[in-house]
């Protein structure tokens, strides 16, 4: 969304306030950019990419919210110094908070708010009441609300939600094929877990299926290389590597992972088919999963079976499901229409 508004207004000039790292958005955004460092959002501790740790986000909860004048006030002192005009929030409560605090107008962008995804979980943590409550109010605050598709139930947002919005690739298949290494006659399949490492025990598996090229991101640990290969059809990337994430996704002929909304959009945007992992758990899952049976050729995978690697067993039943036509255009220039529109007023 910051890329196409800024595609519409050059000499924006962009503030990002995040614990995201710096060099995730020096690669997906053009132009200059200043950078801070600050938590905004507490979301959902995970033990693992399937599985949260609700004991630990309550307690992390516990230590940010509710926000006082020393968590709000050197934001808003950022804002004032810097002359922002607008907070533009994406699923933060502290933003939406801050900006209220000194006078500045907010726009929430979301498909699930985190007080919705809390009262979710009340029947069997009755601790998150406090939390829900306390971010439906600040949620409410803001002065405009536009929500993505795929979203959860039970929104507030009073417009109709726009497409998916999701990176745009840079580079061509063609290219980024053959810097990957892999031959004319291999189909790509991209394994992911949505930037969180998991084990991954059915790795040798993989190795057995020499017609295919299998490509992992997202490793933290252990053998990864931007060149190398553990084997001539496996290649383990790092969480930062040479590749633009988007590229690889539009390279490959088909996705395995975690059914996450970053993963569905850009997978929705390149029209491949999509062996997704459902967190059964998490509230979000069932508005993914209807967006992924409308919208996208997919396949489920339970995430017993993903672990294991039985999965495995059914790559060609995916790799045969039809392609979507890709996507020239998603949500962000309707967002940033939106937005542009509402700094106008």
């Amino acid at each position: 969304m910051l890329a196409e508004i800024r595609r519409q207004v050059p000499d924006l000039r962009i503030e990002i306030f995040t614990t995201v790292p710096e060099w995730f958005f020096r690669e997906s955004l053009s132009g200059e950019f200043e950078y801070h460092s600050v938590l905004t959002d507490i979301g959902l501790v995970q033990k693992s990419p399937l599985e949260e740790d609700l004991e630990a986000t309550l307690n992390a909860l516990g230590r940010f919210l509710p926000f006082d004048t020393d968590r709000l006030a050197p934001i808003c002192t950022a804002l004032k110094e810097k002359r922002c005009n607008l907070a533009l929030c994406d699923i933060s409560p502290l933003g939406i908070a801050a900006a209220k605090s000194c006078a500045i107008p907010s726009v929430l962008v979301e498909n699930f708010t985190w007080d919705r995804i809390y009262s979710a979980y009340l029947p069997q943590e009755p601790r998150f009441a406090g939390a829900a409550d306390y971010l439906e109010e600040i949620f409410q605050k803001a002065d405009l609300h536009i929500q993505t598709e795929p979203c959860c139930r039970g929104s507030f947002a009073p417009e109709k939600p726009v497409r998916p919005i999701a990176r745009k690739k840079r580079t061509e298949k063609s290219a980024i094929r053959k810097s990957l290494g892999a031959a004319r006659d291999q189909k790509i399949l991209l394994i992911t877990m949505g930037g969180i490492e998991a084990r991954l025990p059915f790795l040798e598996k993989l190795k057995t299926r020499k017609d295919l090229f299998f490509i992992i991101p997202g490793r933290r640990n252990g053998a990864a290389s931007e060149t190398g290969k553990e084997e001539e059809n496996l290649l383990l990337l790092p969480h930062r590597s040479k590749y633009f994430h988007p590229d690889l996704i539009h390279a490959a002929d088909a996705v395995v992972g975690k059914a996450g909304y970053s993963t569905i959009a850009e997978v929705w945007a390149a029209g491949i088919p999509f062996g997704y992992v459902p967190r059964n758990s998490f509230p979000e899952t069932e508005g993914l999963i209807r967006f992924i049976t409308s919208h996208l050729s997919g396949m489920a995978i339970e995430p017993k079976t993903f672990e294991n690697g039985e999965w495995i067993e059914a790559i060609d039943a995916l790799l045969s499901l039809p392609a979507t036509p890709p996507k020239d255009s998603d949500g962000a220039s309707e967002a940033a229409a939106r937005i542009l529109d509402f700094i106008a007023i």
